[in-house]
């Protein structure tokens, strides 16, 4: 079936469409879907060719789809990647860039670095907040009751 017949199909109802706002932007669950937004470009399921990038505990997992697989096929039919925790964003940019380098859907490659960009910020652990400083009235009165 060709992926034009496929997105006709799936486009007014599959169980990953997210409709909160009637007039708002649709978005879309699936996996392989990049920007998670519900359009035939970004659809991992009307795609032969799809990039699926989600967390793991050994780093970040960046998958494709073989051309030649079926869309519900094995391990065998998909080609993995992963980028380390705290390797930064010189080696996603990498990656990235070597699946677009490829031929293998150079238009994701921006929404590719963008997922695995916030993926990376989102694992890193925040910085402690430093305590907060009395100023002003408020210090004035903790002197004069130290003193």
């Amino acid at each position: 079936m060709s992926a034009d017949l496929e997105w006709l199909l799936l486009r007014k109802n599959n169980s990953f469409v997210v409709k909160r706002v009637p007039e708002g932007p649709v978005f879309s669950k699936e996996p392989g879907n990049l920007r998670n937004i519900h359009s035939h470009k970004f659809s991992g399921l009307a795609n032969r060719k799809t990039i699926h990038i989600a967390d793991s505990p050994s780093g970040i997992q960046i998958s494709t789809r073989k051309t030649k697989g079926s869309p519900t096929g094995v391990a065998s039919t998909v080609s993995k990647s992963t980028v380390r925790p705290r390797s930064g964003s010189r080696r996603a940019l990498g990656i990235t860039s070597k699946i677009a380098k490829r031929g293998y859907r150079p238009d994701l490659r921006t929404a590719a670095l963008a997922r695995v960009s916030a993926l990376l910020i989102a694992q890193k652990e925040p910085k402690p907040t430093p305590p907060k400083r009395i100023r002003g009235h408020k210090a004035r009165e903790l002197e004069a009751a130290l003193e």
